[in-house]
């Protein structure tokens, strides 16, 4: 049974150590030199910045860091940016700057990041079904952007890179979750070139966020108007977050990930027709069949991933088998604990769920104050 944490036999060879097959080097990690604690005075680039996620952390980055240098919103989306502009105009967010710009041009990211110190990457495509039909579209995206991403971060001087993940990558049997788990494993071995470069990337994956653009609550409160909830599948279950509690991850990930880390939060899950019946309980919920490349359930940790799983707290995170920092420092420095052998994380097993008058609320707080069942 293979795994890092293994009771068996370990042997040093100068500066690494080998356990149970996977190879780990010991570094001097610094701990407290690992961390930062504020984005006042530092620049900042989000791709797909224009997007649910990146409205979002605008909105907190000037809330809580009002002295931040520069914010920068790369997207490619005109129109988008024209409308955020609106609500952030440069004079009234002197920091921000509006960049049109496409993750699949390494050129014009390399003059993006110039001077920038963090990036979060949140572009994609993302609709699941719309990337079986335009596979090679999702591949130059979500593959080849994640790649240019790097590279230009590489090419500059970004000390600190935050990619957005997905359920949807764990165990994929959709393109668009296979593209994003070759994003995710790019992101991680990006650690191991970066050479001299004092770099950290790493990756935060969660479930369906809500409210965001897309998603199931916004589509079913808009099918209301016809009387006709389509279900997919009356058993389908997936992860619920808000956007908020995605925000706090990632910045959790900025501010304290030692490099190579994929962090997965701890959150409830909902059955679908917990759903229907919190935002449109009198209307017909319709069976139509999943689509293309659906699951019925969701997975974020699986058992074989279970080797390399520690708890944190208020996130798991799944650390990478080939690191540039000491192992037994990053367990001490957060209190991590090993999840038992075989342990998996999916939206079906879960222990904790939605309810519909919860949800209710939620929909209220995260999505539409005016919010009223139908």
């Amino acid at each position: 049974m293979l795994g890092f944490r293994s009771k068996l036999r370990t042997k040093s060879i100068q500066n690494k150590v080998t356990i149970k097959g996977y190879h780990y080097f010991k570094h001097q990690s610094k701990a407290l030199n690992m961390s930062i604690d504020t984005l006042n005075g530092k620049s900042v680039l989000i791709t797909g910045g224009t997007g649910s996620l990146g409205k979002a952390l605008t909105k907190i980055i000037f809330e809580r860091w009002p002295q931040v240098k520069r914010l920068v919103i790369y997207s490619r989306d005109e129109q988008k940016q024209f409308q955020m502009a609106q609500e952030y105009p440069d004079t009234k967010y002197p920091a921000i700057r509006y960049f049109i710009g496409d993750v699949r041009d390494l050129e014009r990211l390399k003059r993006a990041f110039t001077n920038v110190d963090y990036v979060i990457h949140a572009a994609a495509m993302k609709h699941v079904h719309i990337a079986e039909y335009n596979p090679d579209e999702c591949v130059k995206t979500n593959i080849g952007g994640a790649e240019n991403v790097i590279q230009a971060a590489l090419a500059t001087n970004i000390s600190r890179v935050v990619a957005l993940s997905t359920d949807k990558a764990c165990a994929p049997i959709n393109l668009y979750g296979a593209t994003k788990l070759t994003s995710d494993k790019l992101f991680i071995a990006a650690n191991n070139i970066r050479g001299a470069r004092d770099i950290k990337f790493s990756v935060v994956r969660y479930g369906n966020v809500m409210g965001s653009n897309g998603s199931v609550i916004p589509f079913f409160m808009a099918k209301r108007k016809e009387g006709v909830i389509p279900i997919t599948d009356t058993t389908m279950t997936r992860f619920n977050i808000s956007l908020t509690d995605g925000v706090e991850m990632v910045l959790h990930a900025l501010f304290e990930a030692w490099g190579g880390e994929l962090f997965v939060p701890k959150i409830p899950s909902y059955n679908i027709m917990t759903v229907a019946n919190a935002v449109a309980p009198s209307c017909e919920h319709r069976v139509i069949g999943i689509r293309p490349g659906e699951k019925i359930h969701e997975e974020m940790i699986t058992s074989s991933d279970s080797f390399t799983t520690y708890d944190l707290g208020k996130y798991f995170v799944i650390l990478p088998q080939v690191t540039n920092w000491n192992l037994n420092e990053y367990v001490s420095h957060f209190n991590a604990k090993p999840v038992p052998v075989g342990f998996n994380y999916t939206s079906g097993n879960n222990t904790e769920w939605e309810t519909v008058e919860g949800l209710r609320e939620l929909i209220v707080k995260n999505v539409d104050p005016e919010f009223k069942p139908l």
